[in-house]
């Protein structure tokens, strides 16, 4: 057991929305990302660095800043900089090494260099060839980028972030040098409402979106005080006593984003999430899309080949309350049934 124990993820009491919401993007990072809105100690940044542990490890090139897989595009390490990368791309196969999904913060003070990378422009000038200094986004590449205090970074770097998580690349243009890597990575932002809202067309951006607050009920906060001190006094035994459910969570995961692509979807229940779209008035045409692609993830979760009215609801929760059309200072909904019900 790593001496350096994380909180096991499955020992996390409640926030089931939340823990949902993570495990959802992790199996389908086309959903955009998470917000998770809620007030401090609940657990967010816990729940984010505990889910890591439990991903099955990814392969990737020794050395490469982009965390790419063997087969990946040898175009992009040509330029990047790295010699061992340079030394291999004359075709002849990279060594690669396995390791655990790493999850990637983001400072609330990054520039827009430190986040996209930068062209190395003297380099360019002199030898005529592009060399990449990579940023964040590079390292988030197939892993967790963890933005916390996401309404407190600036309108520019979030738009950043969001179109990088819906197109999975980077695109950096410098004094008409322009250079494009792969940067698909599960998107996880966290805030706390009483330190101010994020733009409304920036929340639309987010694919998932979960309110959490604090447990009210007293036996379940009893339980994270006897489990947190558990963890406090022997990390590596509490997280042998976690490690079946955390290995089967992981099977569950493998399983889910294998069985994702062969999920089936009956017309009528796409007529079902364009009406609720419309019932609860989401501006343009993301909510249904986003409905859509968690219903599917949702059923793949659940070891199902065919969606069923369960994870439209469930997806409406999900998806929706955080792209309703809100006056201002209005607070964002709490469910979707309440929201139809008062337009109806």
């Amino acid at each position: 057991m790593n001496p350096q124990c994380i909180y096991p993820f499955v020992a996390v009491v409640g926030q089931e929305h939340m823990k949902l919401g993570l495990i959802l993007n992790v199996i389908n990072p086309g959903l955009s990302g998470v917000l998770i809105r809620g007030e401090k100690g609940t657990a967010k940044s816990t729940a984010v660095r505990a889910l890591a542990e439990i991903l099955p490890e990814i392969e990737v090139v020794a050395e490469c800043p982009f965390q790419l897989p063997a087969e990946g595009d040898p175009g992009v390490c040509i330029h990047c900089g790295n010699e061992p990368c340079r030394e291999n791309s004359s075709g002849s196969a990279r060594k690669t090494v396995r390791r655990k999904v790493r999850v990637v913060e983001l400072p609330v003070g990054a520039t827009e260099d430190r986040v996209v990378g930068t062209l190395d422009l003297e380099h360019a000038l002199k030898e005529g060839e592009k060399r990449f200094e990579p940023g964040i986004l590079a390292a988030a590449h197939r892993g967790i980028l963890y933005v916390d205090e996401v309404n407190l970074l600036d309108d520019h770097i979030v738009d950043v972030l969001l179109d990088s998580a819906a197109m999975g690349v980077s695109t950096v243009e410098r004094e008409g040098i322009s250079f494009t890597h792969p940067a698909r990575f599960t998107l996880v932002g966290t805030m706390n409402p009483e330190e101010g809202e994020l733009r409304p067309q920036l929340l639309d951006r987010f694919g998932l979106c979960v309110r959490i607050e604090g447990i009210r009920d007293i036996v379940a906060r009893v339980a994270i005080m006897e489990r947190r001190t558990a963890f406090d006094e022997d990390p590596q035994e509490f997280c042998r006593l976690w490690e079946e459910e955390s290995q089967e969570l992981s099977r569950r995961i493998r399983q889910a984003t294998a069985l994702y692509p062969k999920v089936f979807i009956d017309r009528q229940l796409l007529m079902d999430i364009a009406s609720c779209c419309l019932d609860v008035g989401v501006d343009g045409h993301r909510g249904d899309i986003i409905m859509l692609k968690t219903a599917k993830t949702l059923a793949a979760y659940d070891e199902r080949t065919a969606v069923g009215r369960r994870d439209i609801d469930l997806a409406a929760e999900l998806a929706l309350p955080h792209r309703v059309r809100r006056q201002p200072l209005q607070e964002i909904a709490a469910d979707v049934q309440s929201l139809r019900a008062v337009r109806a």
